[in-house]
């Protein structure tokens, strides 16, 4: 799988220097135009296809989006080679391409997490970020070198054929089949999602670091092609060297990170990369001789790939089945916004001020930034077990309900001595985290005032379709060792009750 993600991450980049060539010779001014296109679909569509991508067979899904884009990716090279692609056309099937890849990125890396062992997800991880920048690295060079070889079209074809690999890969995957029985809507898939992000902190904190890093960092994808012409006075054959010269540290930081990983500390590891990244940046505005230039290129890019993949395997890791690929999802539209708003801020400060301080300033940023994980580290998630826990037992209803019935509201009766009443209320903190991640849209715990040691907590579900998917699908082992650390300081029977709106029995009327 990782191989049929590398070759299409590079047919993809070649497409975009074939796209950007084939405007600059027709429309100069749309040249810009390329990239925004490609972006504004993997921002808006990302979190809609994890949402689809949970709730739908996978396979299929992968199949459909892949094959679309291999449709628009032979329309694209057809009309080129006949001349009949205008620039406004051209633009047009790249946002479609785009869409295609919203579609496809969430579902593809769900199943590659589902495809290897808990233990190797790091790995797998690692495997995928390397495919990103290496295809980032390689995909212009051969791009550049197949336009001017056959000319753009050229490059549109060979882009079709490396969707065609990945179809050849994801026809050829089995993975655990979807029920149909109370399917999730899309609608309520996504604010499912967005409610696990919402109250999940490990989420919240590897996102919020990613976005940090990839705006800081995107101020030397952004502005390398300047530094490379305006300082160096490279070609695009020079500028390609550059970027191989990032893919080389992305390989060598991959071959590294798994013995890194068990000699640092994850946080130290990411606090470091963040370091090195920034001082390579700082370097890349003082240096002269485009030699150097490179040799600096290559500490940065391993960084950057111990960065993104060790993020990205943190957040797989604590990422329960049900929700990964929503999650991944909105990972990568943080990050597509993040390289968006990037791109634009420092290239508004390379064009006021010069492109080598541009990438300066970003790297005095990351600077600043790598101490920040001393006081908000990147989350421990060895104790996390994310594997389904049916713990629950099945609630006891004299009345069958229909799976659209609700709200439904479910409360649990608890007796705790004085003594332990602080330690539980707290410990009940985590729990109402653990009921609004797995479904519930409000909790609150209440004591009785007439006999204080009765607790009361009520949480409020949408249907009973979804909390039947907390009972059958959503509960972890995490979610178990959470309230038995709760029910510890509890003594007595614990009783859990469903209520439902209320509905007036049939009455014959004398």
């Amino acid at each position: 799988m990782w191989t049929a993600q590398a070759v299409s991450i590079i047919g993809t980049w070649m497409q975009l220097v074939g796209a950007q060539w084939y405007i600059v010779e027709r429309s100069p001014d749309l040249a810009a135009f390329v990239q925004t296109a490609m972006a504004v679909p993997m921002v808006a569509l990302a979190l809609p296809a994890g949402a689809l991508a949970d709730i739908v067979d996978r396979r299929r899904l992968l199949l459909l989006a892949q094959s679309f884009q291999v449709v628009v990716a032979l329309a694209m090279a057809v009309l080129a080679a006949t001349e009949l692609l205008t620039p406004a056309f051209l633009l047009a099937l790249t946002a479609l391409l785009a869409v295609g890849t919203a579609a496809n990125a969430p579902a593809w890396q769900a199943v590659s997490a589902e495809s290897v062992p808990r233990e190797q997800l790091s790995g797998a991880a690692t495997l995928n970020a390397l495919s990103v920048n290496v295809g980032r690295a390689v995909g212009p060079a051969i791009g550049g070198l197949v336009v001017a070889l056959v000319g753009p079209a050229g490059v549109f074809f060979l882009n079709a054929a490396s969707f065609s690999v990945a179809i050849f890969v994801a026809a050829r995957w089995r993975g655990q089949p979807v029920s149909d029985r109370d399917r999730e809507r899309l609608l309520e898939a996504l604010r499912a999602g967005g409610r696990y992000i919402r109250f999940s902190r490990v989420s919240r904190r590897v996102m919020g670091w990613i976005f940090v890093f990839t705006f800081l960092s995107t101020g030397m994808w952004a502005l390398l092609p300047l530094v490379a012409n305006q300082r160096f006075g490279l070609g695009s054959g020079g500028y390609g060297a550059l970027l191989g010269a990032v893919g080389v540290g992305a390989v060598i930081g991959a071959m590294l990170l798994p013995r890194l990983r068990q000699s640092v500390n994850q946080n130290r590891l990411v606090s470091v990369s963040f370091l090195i990244e920034g001082v390579c940046l700082v370097a890349m505005a003082l240096i002269g001789p485009v030699w150097l230039a490179g040799c600096v290129l290559v500490p940065a890019g391993a960084a950057f790939i111990v960065v993104i993949s060790s993020c990205t395997a943190v957040l797989q890791l604590s990422l329960p089945g049900w929700v990964r690929a929503r999650g991944l999802a909105l990972l990568l539209t943080v990050n597509q916004a993040a390289t968006a708003l990037g791109a634009a801020v420092f290239g508004l400060l390379g064009g006021a001020l010069e492109a080598g301080i541009a990438i300066a300033v970003a790297g005095a940023a990351l600077c600043v930034a790598a101490p920040g994980l001393r006081w908000l580290p990147m989350p421990d998630i060895s104790r996390i077990d994310q594997v389904v826990s049916q713990h629950w037992a099945e609630p006891a209803l004299v009345v069958e309900p229909s799976p659209r019935d609700g709200p439904v509201t479910v409360t649990t009766r608890y007796r705790v001595p004085a003594a332990y009443q602080g330690a539980f209320i707290e410990a009940m903190v985590l729990q109402g985290r653990s009921r609004r991640r797995t479904g519930a849209l409000s909790h609150s715990l209440v004591q009785d005032g007439a006999d204080p040691e009765l607790f009361l907590e009520i949480y409020l579900v949408a249907t009973w379709a979804e909390h039947m998917r907390q009972h059958d699908e959503r509960m972890t082992g995490t979610d178990r060792q959470i309230e038995a650390a709760a029910r510890a300081y509890v003594v007595g029977e614990v009783v859990t009750h469903h209520w439902f709106p209320p509905h007036a029995p049939d009455v014959d009327e004398d």
